[in-house]
């Protein structure tokens, strides 16, 4: 096959949220192009924040994901909440965390059951899986469940939530409608044990990269809202440093902007990142799940990602569980303070990896200028460079054999791509 050239296309891919295509050039068992392609339109959140007061773009952000919209919330509200020097209240500090909490746990048992899982046990979708495995697929629902009564509870509603606010919340709960979660939470911590149990027994091919790591690092806690940036190279920085060693690039062929580290190329954010960097932080339940799974940092397998998110699913339900016994209501729902010129940046770990946040304001509390940069955009390079690793190895596997195994590498990482799912065309040239 030395002298053979191929091209593998995924025209529009399958179980990611969102529109996507894959494009892989082959010149024998040689990768010479790899392009994961985003051609959904442009959404212009950046732009049309431009002249409404700091107050809305919570609201705003959340809608331009259904399925982490309180990461969105979250970075926006922290760098909110800098840029006019307030401090929140602890109580708030530990709702915000099971408001998080509520979001992984939704997210991942989605990905983990509904996304990825078919891959591993061999079927197109989690419809088809569950004629086999319904026990397996009603025990991811149900996760899921519990997850969105979280959002629903603290936010309101389950999709796009409306009651957080800068400085806390517009509504509080009262402690005794938290402790209506425990029964639940208690279930879905013996579930996440078993989640852990069921795709550590998964077949993962031999496939390790050398990452850049990167997320957030919290001196006490496995991190959420807050800590410093830092990544398996060396780099420990505060939020507002983030453009200094962070830059997005356009490419031709995606609407999403690529990320690098200046000077070093792509890194990875999500799970993965987390795990290596923070595996000390977890709770010791979480550790226990990880050693019997045998995963222990560094965990360099992006097909065992899937085993990760279950290690933090547990660690979602734990922590949760914590909040709600512990918790006692603020003395006000949220802080307030006068509107001020000023620029805030925070950077939250949304399941799928950091969200940075910048805005600059006026005076009277107007958006001058926004920048977001989710988690995709930030892993779309490194995607890439994975992929051109990984079909060099699948090269001369059967087509079929080979799309699939392609594509079940790029939700290896989650991709959130919008909040659409498409089906499946595979077009492949020869020559």
């Amino acid at each position: 096959m030395s002298g053979r050239t191929r091209t593998i296309r995924v025209e529009t891919l399958a179980r990611v949220e969102g529109e996507g295509a894959l494009t892989i050039k082959l010149h024998g068992d040689r990768v010479t192009d790899v392009k994961l392609r985003i051609f959904e339109p442009p959404r212009f959140f950046e732009a049309f924040l431009k002249g409404r007061h700091y107050s809305e773009a919570a609201d705003i952000t959340a809608r331009i994901c259904g399925i982490c919209p309180i990461a969105y919330q979250m970075s926006a509200l922290h760098a909110m909440e800098r840029a006019l020097g307030i401090r929140i209240d602890p109580a708030v500090r530990l709702l915000r965390r099971l408001f998080y909490c509520g979001e992984w746990i939704e997210s991942h048992a989605l990905h983990v059951y509904m996304l990825h899982a078919p891959d591993f046990l061999g079927y197109p979708d989690a419809i088809q899986m569950a004629r086999d495995h319904r026990a397996v697929v009603e025990q991811g629902l149900r996760l899921k469940k519990i997850g969105n009564r979280i959002v629903r509870l603290l936010g309101g509603r389950e999709i796009h939530p409306v009651s957080a606010a800068v400085g806390g919340f517009y509504k509080t709960p009262a402690k005794s409608v938290l402790r209506e979660l425990e029964e639940d939470l208690q279930w879905a911590t013996e579930a996440s044990l078993a989640t852990v149990k069921l795709v550590a027994g998964f077949e993962f091919p031999d496939f390790e990269q050398d990452y850049e790591f990167v997320a957030l690092a919290h001196p006490e806690e496995y991190p959420f809202n807050e800590g410093r940036l830092v990544s398996s190279r060396g780099l420990n920085i505060d939020a507002a440093e983030y453009e200094d060693h962070f830059v997005e690039q356009h490419v031709k062929h995606s609407h999403a902007l690529h990320s690098v580290v200046r000077g070093r190329g792509s890194y990875l954010v999500g799970p993965l990142a987390r795990f290596n960097l923070n595996f000390d932080r977890l709770p010791a339940l979480a550790r226990e799940a990880a050693h019997t799974a045998g995963l222990a940092p560094p965990v360099k397998n992006p097909f065992r990602s899937i085993v990760v998110r279950a290690v933090e699913l547990v660690f979602a339900c734990v922590e949760a569980l914590r909040v709600v016994r512990e918790y006692e209501p603020p003395a006000a729902p949220r802080a307030t303070a006068a509107p001020r010129s000023g620029v805030g940046q925070a950077i939250t770990e949304a399941p799928r990896g950091i969200l940075y946040h910048r805005y600059a304001l006026d005076e009277n509390g107007l958006i001058l200028t926004a920048k977001i940069v989710p988690p995709t955009s930030q892993n779309q390079k490194r995607i890439e460079d994975d992929l051109r690793e990984f079909a060099a190895q699948v090269a001369a596997w059967p087509l079929e054999e080979a799309t699939w195994k392609c594509e079940q590498a790029i939700r290896n990482y989650d991709p959130c791509i919008s909040c659409a799912t498409h089906f499946l065309r595979v077009n492949v040239e020869r020559e």
